[in-house]
C-alpha cells in the first residue's frame, strides 16, 4: 500500500469533534488503499497552558525538565487520537519516540532529528494499523526526552515521511488552506500560492512566516520529500505544494513570492567593546553554544580603538542572551547593553531576484514613501530584510504588497 505522512496541527486537534472527523478522514484513506502514518500536534492552546505553568515557576527553567512538561501535550493527541480510531473499527496505536526510535542530538528545547527507525513502524504498517506519533519531540542519547522548537510537529512529519520515502507528507491545518503571499490577517488581498520552492519556504519559515517550521523544510529539501499544506476538513479547497524549483510551472515563477514579518525578535546593543581581533568570536561562540540563534549582526566603525554591535535574536532567547553575555563581561570589556523588544522584521522573498534588479531599490523606495525608517539591513540571494518599528509592520506590509503586485 502507497505510504502517506499526515501531520495535524494544534487547531485541527483542538477537540474531540475535530479528532472525531480526522478519524473519519484517515478511514477514507485506508478505503482507497492507502497506509497512513499520522503525527499530531498538542490540542491548540494545551502547549501555551504548560509554558504558563513552567514561567510560574521559573523564567529559566530547567531544560530537561522543561522537555519532559512541554512534550506531554502530543501525547494526549496522539492517545486520543488512535481511540477516536478504535471506536470506528480502524486498527491503529501510538508510538511515542522512543518506540519510533526518534533520535536526537542534546540540545534540549530545540533539538536536531539524527535519525529515524523506520523498523517498529513498518512492522505495524504491514500489519494493517495506522501508526499515530506524537510530534515535536524525540529522545537523545541519554534516553532523555528532547523537543523540536515551536512548529516541530512539522519537522516530526518531514523526517519520518523521507525515512520511509512516502509518497508524500501532508501537513494538514485547519487555520490555513495553505501558504499565502503575506499573512491573509494582516493583508486582506493576499493570494495563495499554488507552487513555491524549497529555498523560498525556507526563507519565508526562517523570516517569520508561521505556517511551516524552517528546519521541516530545510530536510524536506535535503530528503527531496513534496510537502503539501492544505485544508484539514475542506477537500474541496488545493492548497499549496512545496517542492523542487526546477519542477515548479513556469507561468507559477515569481520575481517575488512573498512577503513575511516577524514580531517574535529582540535585538541586542553592545556599546563600548574593544575592536580587537577575535571580539566577535568571543562573543557570538556562548551564544551558538547555547543554542540560540542570531540573525542580522552590524557593526559600527570603531573610534579610539571601540566600536558598538548590534544583532536580532528570538525573543524568547533574549533573557537567555543577556545572562551570558553578563557572564563573559570580563572577557569583552563592554560599557553597557541595551535590548530592544519593539521590532519587526520585514522581509520580501523570490527566486527571481536571482536574476532581477533593482528590487532592493524598490523595496526601499516603498517603505521611504510610507514614511517607515529602517534600522537594519540584511540580503541573501532570494531574500532582503529589514528591521523596523513593530507598530509599522502592518503598513510596511501593504505598502511592500502592491509595490509588487502580490495581490
Amino acid at each position: 500500500m502507497e505510504i502517506i505522512v499526515q501531520k495535524y496541527g494544534g487547531t485541527s486537534v483542538a477537540n474531540i469533534t475535530k479528532i472525531k472527523k480526522i478519524a473519519q478522514n484517515i478511514k477514507k484513506l485506508i478505503n482507497k488503499k492507502i497506509s497512513p502514518v499520522v503525527i499530531v500536534s498538542a490540542m491548540a492552546g494545551e502547549t501555551d497552558k504548560l509554558l504558563k505553568l513552567i514561567n510560574s515557576i521559573s523564567l529559566l527553567p530547567n531544560e530537561r525538565e522543561y522537555d519532559q512538561i512541554i512534550s506531554t501535550g502530543e501525547k494526549v493527541s496522539s492517545s486520543l487520537l488512535v481511540m477516536a480510531l478504535n471506536e470506528i473499527n480502524v486498527k491503529a496505536l501510538s508510538l511515542d519516540a522512543s518506540k519510533a526510535k526518534i533520535l536526537t542530538d542534546n540540545i534540549h528545547g530545540k533539538a536536531s532529528i539524527v535519525s529515524i527507525g523506520t523498523k517498529e513502524i513498518k512492522k505495524y504498517l504491514s500489519k494493517g494499523f495506522v501508526v499515530v506519533i506524537p510530534g515535536f519531540q524525540g529522545i537523545n542519547s541519554n534516553n532523555d526526552v528532547t523537543t523540536l522548537g515551536r512548529g516541530g510537529s512539522d519537522l516530526s512529519a518531514v523526517a519520518i515521511a523521507g525515512a520511509l520515502k512516502a509518497e508524500r507528507c501532508e501537513l494538514l491545518k485547519d487555520d490555513v488552506d495553505g501558504i499565502y503571499t503575506t499573512d491573509p490577517r494582516l493583508y486582506k488581498k493576499a493570494k495563495k500560492i499554488n507552487y513555491i520552492s524549497y529555498q523560498e519556504m525556507l526563507e519565508m519559515s526562517s523570516l517569520g512566516s508561521k505556517v511551516l517550521q524552517s528546519k521541516a523544510v530545510e530536510m524536506a529539501n535535503q530528503l527531496n520529500t513534496k510537502i503539501y499544506v492544505k485544508s484539514t476538513f475542506s477537500n474541496k479547497k488545493k492548497g499549496t505544494i512545496v517542492m523542487d524549483e526546477k519542477k515548479i510551472p513556469l507561468r507559477e515563477k515569481k520575481v517575488v513570492s512573498g512577503i513575511t514579518h516577524d514580531l517574535k525578535q529582540a535585538k541586542i546593543s553592545i556599546i563600548g567593546i574593544k575592536d580587537t581581533p577575535g571580539i566577535a568570536s568571543k562573543i557570538f561562540k556562548p551564544i551558538s553554544e547555547s543554542g540560540i540563534i542570531v540573525d542580522m549582526i552590524v557593526q559600527n566603525i570603531s573610534t579610539e580603538g571601540e566600536t558598538d554591535l548590534t544583532f536580532t535574536i528570538p525573543k524568547e532567547d533574549l533573557n537567555k542572551t543577556f545572562k551570558i553575555l553578563k557572564e563573559n563581561k570580563s572577557k569583552l570589556y563592554y560599557y553597557k547593553l541595551i535590548k530592544d523588544e519593539k521590532i519587526a522584521l520585514i522581509s520580501i522573498v523570490g527566486d527571481g531576484m536571482k536574476t532581477h534588479t533593482g528590487i532592493a531599490t524598490r523595496m526601499f523606495t516603498s517603505l521611504a514613501k510610507s514614511k517607515i525608517n529602517i534600522s537594519m539591513i540584511s540580503t541573501s540571494e532570494i531574500k532582503i530584510s529589514c528591521v523596523i518599528n513593530k507598530n509599522l509592520c502592518k503598513k510596511a506590509i501593504s505598502s511592500l504588497h502592491k509595490e509588487f503586485g502580490l495581490g
